[in-house]
């Protein structure tokens, strides 16, 4: 028993299960703005599985084939991926079967939802071959991310409404944004092993600007959104809430590096629940 909940742990800590913070939120907000309110205790079953197997898939795939620059990374050389923890079959068996598990689930959502995630999963695995030859690999995963809003609106109408359209564009631009925060550790890592980043390209204060301006995208389209789904003051709230945290972001990067995780985990973190909060307020009350 003790073996089973070791390998659980270290499962857990491969693909870092506390990240999903930063997809379900916005997945169950455009299932919200779809269904008017509750959507079901079913599509809430669902969509959970949906999104986090999806991730799962993603970030198992992500670790099997960077173990060989993982392994030379100081911040990542403890990766149960790269320390004996998890052998590369396992890793390879626990993508496959999420990934199964993934396509299943959609199945039984709709047809749309299951017809899309096989190139929805494409997407979601390919993020892991980018930087390897393209700068660009913040925003693959920025789009990665940003397919769960639509996701949700599917899951629920069996379409694309175009609001969940703005919301997708502005996680794509969120997502990209902190992620280029978060590449600064790497940058010198990169550089040395000719991986591909927009921090080992263009710098630290370049990234910095562009990080910001995806952030300043951000609110513009989820500004849209709200106004485009017709919500009222506690959605105009959230994106106020949005705004004003993606700037504490940067204020915490830009004053010491060494508050970068706090940045990447903590505010964003907060940024997706008190979001969807107010969303939920903005439903039953107005």
């Amino acid at each position: 028993m003790k073996r089973l909940t070791k390998k659980i742990q270290d499962f857990n800590e491969l693909v870092m299960f506390q990240h999903s913070v930063f997809s379900l939120p916005f997945i169950f907000i455009a299932m919200i703005v779809a269904s008017n309110g509750w959507f079901g205790f079913k599509l809430l079953v669902l969509g959970t599985l949906a999104a986090i197997t999806a991730r799962n898939a993603a970030m198992g795939f992500n670790r099997y084939v960077d173990r060989i620059y993982d392994v030379h990374n100081p911040r990542t050389a403890g990766r149960p991926s790269v320390d004996g923890r998890l052998d590369g079959a396992s890793i390879a068996i626990f993508t496959a079967v999420n990934s199964l598990v993934f396509m299943g689930v959609a199945y039984f959502i709709n047809d749309l939802a299951f017809y899309l995630s096989f190139p929805v999963l494409m997407v979601l695995l390919s993020y892991s071959y980018f930087k390897r030859f393209s700068s660009m690999a913040h925003i693959v995963l920025g789009i990665s991310l940003g397919f769960a809003p639509m996701a949700g609106a599917i899951a629920v109408l069996g379409y694309v409404p175009l609001w969940s359209v703005f919301l997708s564009i502005g996680v794509v631009f969120w997502v990209a944004g902190f992620d280029l925060l978060y590449s600064l550790q790497d940058m010198e890592f990169d550089k040395t092993n000719n991986l591909h980043s927009i921090p080992s390209r263009y710098g630290s204060r370049a990234t910095l600007k562009i990080s910001a301006a995806f952030h300043i995208l951000t609110i513009l389209f989820w500004g849209a959104f709200v106004s485009v789904a017709g919500l009222g003051v506690f959605g105009s709230a959230a994106v106020v809430f949005s705004a004003g945290m993606l700037s504490y972001e940067h204020y915490l990067v830009r004053k010491d590096f060494t508050q970068i995780d706090r940045a990447f985990f903590t505010v964003n973190g907060y940024l997706g629940f008190v979001f969807i909060g107010l969303i939920i307020l903005d439903e039953v009350l107005l």
